[in-house]
């Protein structure tokens, strides 16, 4: 154990490193408030939604892959925005990349769409087809008998 280990000193050398490998001290805490934490790793690949996959072998093995959502979701994601190929990817079920080995979808399977329930005009409403038990009364009608 040297002397720069006793004084941490090759900590400090290991950050300016993963500050300059983000792109700054403004990109580090723009990334420090999106994700709460901050690591750097290769870009592995892109997925047709603008997410970032990144991979970084020093950490141990289920938080060595992470993902980086697009500018335009800003602090609304959720796990449905990514496409399943890459979630095998992400969770270690597979460790081919759809870049490496592109998923050979049969004609009958569908796109994967994000989940729409956040976007008020395509959200789906269910809507009852009877009429209810009770009703409210409203001023200025007659009263029903």
């Amino acid at each position: 154990m040297g002397i720069a280990e006793l004084l941490g000193v090759d900590k400090l050398i290991k950050f300016g490193q993963v500050v300059k490998q983000i792109g700054g001290v403004r990109a580090v805490l723009k990334q420090r408030y999106m994700m709460d934490v901050t690591r750097a790793g290769t870009l592995v690949g892109e997925d047709k939604f603008g997410n970032k996959y990144f991979e970084d072998n020093s950490f141990f093995m289920p938080r060595n892959r992470w993902v980086q959502y697009p500018d335009r979701v800003w602090l609304d994601y959720d796990a449905s925005q990514i496409p399943p190929e890459w979630h095998r990817w992400l969770h270690h079920i597979s460790n081919e990349t759809p870049v490496e080995k592109p998923p050979n979808n049969p004609h009958w399977v569908l796109q994967h769409e994000e989940n729409l329930s956040i976007i008020p005009e395509k959200k789906y409403v269910p809507y009852s087809t009877t009429r209810a038990k009770i009703e409210g009364w409203q001023p200025g009608q007659s009263k029903q008998a």
